[in-house]
């Protein structure tokens, strides 16, 4: 193997070791429409592939418009025993939810269809930025 091949696999290698380093790790739910008012944004329509951040994440608004990439990890209950779809969707910061837990983000019915069966109601997650 040429050395430029050899510095190329260790670059792929590195890059990959660092996003998933920087994943957080948790449990996602859904939420259902409508969607506005919310609180970052009021009553403008962000679309539908949007979440709802706990209120550590949320940090007093500072999150608002942040982006997430969510990929469904694993399930949470035995409803259904096989939720993830194998897909990650990209979502916008655009509320806060209030009755989550720190390791908790609230998905929009869309969006957690995206990465799993909504039957599930909960599952567990990576998201990162």
């Amino acid at each position: 193997m040429g050395l430029m091949t050899r510095a190329f696999i260790l670059i792929a290698m590195v890059a990959c070791l660092t996003s998933v380093a920087h994943a957080i790790a948790g449990q996602a739910t859904f939420y259902t429409p409508p969607y506005t008012p919310s609180s970052c944004f009021g009553f403008e329509d962000r679309g539908v592939m949007i979440l709802a951040a706990n209120s550590v994440l949320f940090n007093n608004r500072a999150a608002c418009g942040t982006r997430y990439r969510v990929t469904c990890t694993g399930r949470t209950n035995l409803g259904v025993l096989e939720p993830c779809t194998g897909q990650s969707v990209e979502v916008t910061v655009v509320d806060l939810c209030p009755g989550c837990a720190s390791d908790q983000i609230d998905l929009s019915q869309e969006a957690f269809a995206v990465i799993a069966n909504p039957d599930a109601g909960r599952i567990l997650i990576d998201y990162v930025q």
